[in-house]
Protein backbone atom coordinates (compact mmCIF):
# COMPACT_ATOMS: atom_id res chain seq x y z
CA UNK A 1 0.00 0.00 0.00
CA UNK A 2 0.76 3.84 -1.04
CA UNK A 3 1.51 5.59 2.50
CA UNK A 4 2.53 9.29 2.26
CA UNK A 5 4.01 10.73 6.00
CA UNK A 6 4.63 14.39 6.71
CA UNK A 7 6.10 16.05 9.68
CA UNK A 8 7.56 19.13 10.81
CA UNK A 9 10.97 18.95 12.87
CA UNK A 10 8.98 17.50 15.98
CA UNK A 11 8.45 14.37 13.80
CA UNK A 12 11.73 14.34 11.48
CA UNK A 13 13.32 11.45 13.18
CA UNK A 14 10.02 9.29 14.12
CA UNK A 15 9.27 9.85 9.90
CA UNK A 16 12.57 8.79 9.16
CA UNK A 17 12.30 5.34 10.97
CA UNK A 18 8.67 4.85 9.69
CA UNK A 19 10.01 5.42 6.08
CA UNK A 20 12.38 2.40 6.40
CA UNK A 21 9.96 0.22 8.74
CA UNK A 22 6.75 0.40 6.12
CA UNK A 23 9.54 0.00 3.55
CA UNK A 24 10.39 -3.53 5.06
CA UNK A 25 6.74 -4.56 5.81
CA UNK A 26 6.24 -4.28 2.04
CA UNK A 27 4.77 -0.52 2.17
CA UNK A 28 5.00 2.14 -0.82
CA UNK A 29 6.06 5.36 1.66
CA UNK A 30 6.44 8.24 0.42
CA UNK A 31 8.04 11.24 1.76
CA UNK A 32 6.00 14.86 1.80
CA UNK A 33 8.35 16.45 4.01
CA UNK A 34 9.96 18.12 6.16
CA UNK A 35 13.43 16.95 4.84
CA UNK A 36 15.79 18.86 6.74
CA UNK A 37 15.42 19.73 10.51
CA UNK A 38 14.36 23.49 10.97
CA UNK A 39 12.84 24.29 14.25
CA UNK A 40 10.69 27.32 13.31
CA UNK A 41 9.03 25.18 10.25
CA UNK A 42 5.30 25.02 10.07
CA UNK A 43 3.65 21.80 9.71
CA UNK A 44 0.39 22.44 8.04
CA UNK A 45 2.06 22.40 4.46
CA UNK A 46 3.15 18.53 4.96
CA UNK A 47 0.11 17.65 6.80
CA UNK A 48 -1.93 19.57 3.50
CA UNK A 49 0.17 17.40 1.16
CA UNK A 50 0.08 14.44 2.61
CA UNK A 51 -3.84 14.58 2.77
CA UNK A 52 -3.95 15.95 -1.09
CA UNK A 53 -1.86 12.81 -2.18
CA UNK A 54 -4.14 10.46 -0.10
CA UNK A 55 -7.27 11.90 -1.37
CA UNK A 56 -6.13 11.97 -4.85
CA UNK A 57 -4.73 8.29 -4.83
CA UNK A 58 -7.72 6.09 -3.76
CA UNK A 59 -6.14 2.97 -1.67
CA UNK A 60 -3.57 4.82 -0.45
CA UNK A 61 -3.14 5.93 3.76
CA UNK A 62 -1.30 9.06 5.09
CA UNK A 63 0.69 9.26 8.90
CA UNK A 64 1.09 12.72 9.73
CA UNK A 65 3.17 13.05 12.68
CA UNK A 66 3.74 16.34 14.98
CA UNK A 67 5.04 16.73 18.51
CA UNK A 68 1.59 16.59 19.94
CA UNK A 69 -0.19 15.40 16.76
CA UNK A 70 -3.32 17.69 17.34
CA UNK A 71 -2.01 20.45 14.80
CA UNK A 72 -1.38 17.88 12.47
CA UNK A 73 -5.03 16.54 13.00
CA UNK A 74 -6.56 19.24 12.48
CA UNK A 75 -4.14 20.83 9.31
CA UNK A 76 -4.63 17.34 7.69
CA UNK A 77 -8.70 17.39 8.31
CA UNK A 78 -8.76 20.77 5.91
CA UNK A 79 -8.33 18.88 3.08
CA UNK A 80 -11.78 17.76 1.79
CA UNK A 81 -12.21 13.97 1.32
CA UNK A 82 -9.30 13.53 4.30
CA UNK A 83 -10.88 11.71 7.65
CA UNK A 84 -7.60 12.32 9.49
CA UNK A 85 -7.51 10.61 13.60
CA UNK A 86 -5.55 11.56 16.37
CA UNK A 87 -4.05 7.91 17.57
CA UNK A 88 -2.95 7.98 21.00
CA UNK A 89 -3.02 4.01 22.10
CA UNK A 90 -4.22 0.81 20.55
CA UNK A 91 -7.81 0.99 20.55
CA UNK A 92 -7.99 5.00 18.93
CA UNK A 93 -5.38 3.77 15.85
CA UNK A 94 -7.64 0.45 15.29
CA UNK A 95 -11.08 2.12 15.65
CA UNK A 96 -10.02 5.15 13.00
CA UNK A 97 -10.08 2.37 10.35
CA UNK A 98 -12.65 0.16 11.59
CA UNK A 99 -15.63 2.69 12.52
CA UNK A 100 -14.27 5.78 10.51
CA UNK A 101 -12.62 4.75 7.55
CA UNK A 102 -10.33 6.83 8.36
CA UNK A 103 -7.54 8.09 5.80
CA UNK A 104 -4.55 9.68 7.92
CA UNK A 105 -3.39 9.07 11.15
CA UNK A 106 -1.92 11.58 13.36
CA UNK A 107 0.68 10.57 15.81
CA UNK A 108 2.52 12.99 18.52
CA UNK A 109 6.20 12.10 18.19
CA UNK A 110 6.82 13.74 21.90
CA UNK A 111 4.06 11.48 23.37
CA UNK A 112 5.65 8.31 22.58
CA UNK A 113 8.59 6.20 22.48
CA UNK A 114 9.82 5.00 18.84
CA UNK A 115 8.20 1.50 19.63
CA UNK A 116 4.89 2.36 20.76
CA UNK A 117 4.74 5.43 17.40
CA UNK A 118 5.18 2.31 15.16
CA UNK A 119 3.16 0.11 16.70
CA UNK A 120 0.43 2.69 16.43
CA UNK A 121 0.94 3.32 12.87
CA UNK A 122 1.31 -0.79 11.68
CA UNK A 123 -2.10 -0.94 13.66
CA UNK A 124 -3.57 2.21 11.64
CA UNK A 125 -2.58 0.48 8.62
CA UNK A 126 -3.12 -2.94 9.21
CA UNK A 127 -6.77 -2.07 10.43
CA UNK A 128 -9.76 -2.41 7.42
CA UNK A 129 -12.59 -0.08 7.92
CA UNK A 130 -15.75 -2.85 8.86
CA UNK A 131 -17.89 -1.92 6.32
CA UNK A 132 -20.71 -1.85 8.81
CA UNK A 133 -24.10 0.17 7.71
CA UNK A 134 -24.19 2.34 10.70
CA UNK A 135 -20.45 3.40 9.96
CA UNK A 136 -20.89 3.56 6.24
CA UNK A 137 -24.14 6.09 7.19
CA UNK A 138 -22.30 8.16 9.59
CA UNK A 139 -19.20 8.88 7.19
CA UNK A 140 -21.86 9.45 4.51
CA UNK A 141 -23.36 12.13 7.02
CA UNK A 142 -19.90 13.95 7.54
CA UNK A 143 -19.02 13.37 3.87
CA UNK A 144 -22.41 15.34 2.63
CA UNK A 145 -21.93 18.16 5.08
CA UNK A 146 -17.97 18.80 3.73
CA UNK A 147 -19.34 19.06 0.65
CA UNK A 148 -23.12 21.12 0.79
CA UNK A 149 -22.54 22.25 4.29
CA UNK A 150 -25.95 22.09 5.55
CA UNK A 151 -26.34 19.99 8.94
CA UNK A 152 -28.40 16.50 8.85
CA UNK A 153 -31.99 16.36 10.00
CA UNK A 154 -31.91 15.59 13.28
CA UNK A 155 -29.01 17.63 14.25
CA UNK A 156 -28.36 20.33 16.93
CA UNK A 157 -31.03 22.97 17.55
CA UNK A 158 -31.14 26.01 15.49
CA UNK A 159 -32.71 28.00 18.06
CA UNK A 160 -31.57 29.06 22.19
CA UNK A 161 -34.99 27.35 23.59
CA UNK A 162 -34.16 24.28 25.56
CA UNK A 163 -34.95 21.11 24.58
Amino acid sequence: MRVFLGTDHAGLELKAHLLQVLSDAGHDPVDCGAFTYDAQDDYPPFCFAVGERVVTEPGSLGVVIGGSGNGEQIAANKVPGVRAALAWNRDTAELARQHNDANVVAVGGRQHTVEEATELVLLFLGTPFSQDERHVRRIGLVSDYERDRHRPAGGLPTTDEPR
